[in-house]
């Protein structure tokens, strides 16, 4: 799936880094929409994202995973990091400054996103009573749409344990919801499957 260059270039070469961005702007941006409601901290967030990707370049290695793999790593940092910040960040002046980038079309589109994203939170609230390693994975693999490898590979674990952790993801989700995650996890079937499973 990946084709790409490794982003090791894209902190020293403004080519690799828009073709990165290019690349993977949709993925950070779905990401981003489902975890926030607010358009203007979604904006803050993907800026973030990237800033920390550009930062963390050279220290990417292909032994981590693919690319988007390195970057959902990235992107939980920053999410985690807002999270435990929030209540700092809305009395800080640079979240009032944000917003003055905004103009109203791209909040419209933004706002849009996060619309957009309803069913994923729904699914990310049934996936929140799950334990947390199982947690973690059902997000990656089925919110994010990473494959089971992948999110193995972002969690630091055993291909072995990730299918443990979704079988049993599935088992419990299949008692609070009344329907499963696909058996086998796939970037291109779990997160319809999973995203229709709450609908």
């Amino acid at each position: 799936m990946e084709t790409e260059s490794p982003p090791t270039t894209i902190g020293a070469d403004p080519e690799a880094f828009e073709a990165f961005y290019r690349a993977h702007l949709p993925y950070v941006s779905r990401y981003v929409a489902l975890r926030t409601i607010d358009p203007h901290t979604a904006a803050d967030l993907t800026a973030e994202i990237f800033c920390r990707a550009i930062s963390a370049a050279s220290t990417y290695r292909r032994s981590s995973g693919p690319a988007r793999a390195w970057l959902t790593g990235i992107a939980r940092n920053v999410v985690a990091d807002h999270a435990r910040s929030s209540a700092r960040e809305h009395a800080a002046h640079g979240r009032i400054v944000g917003r003055r980038l905004l103009d109203d079309d791209a909040t419209e589109r933004i706002v849009e996103r996060i619309s957009a994203q309803a069913s994923g939170r729904t699914l990310l609230a049934h996936v929140a009573t799950l334990p947390p390693g199982q947690r973690d994975l059902v997000e990656l693999v089925a919110v994010d749409e990473l494959s089971l490898a992948a999110a193995a590979k972002v969690l630091g674990i055993s291909a072995g344990t990730a299918r443990v952790r979704w079988h049993r993801a599935r088992r419990a989700l299949r008692q609070v919801v009344g329907e499963t995650l696909p058996a086998t996890a796939t970037s291109s079937s779990a997160p319809s499957s999973a995203l229709e499973a709450t609908s």
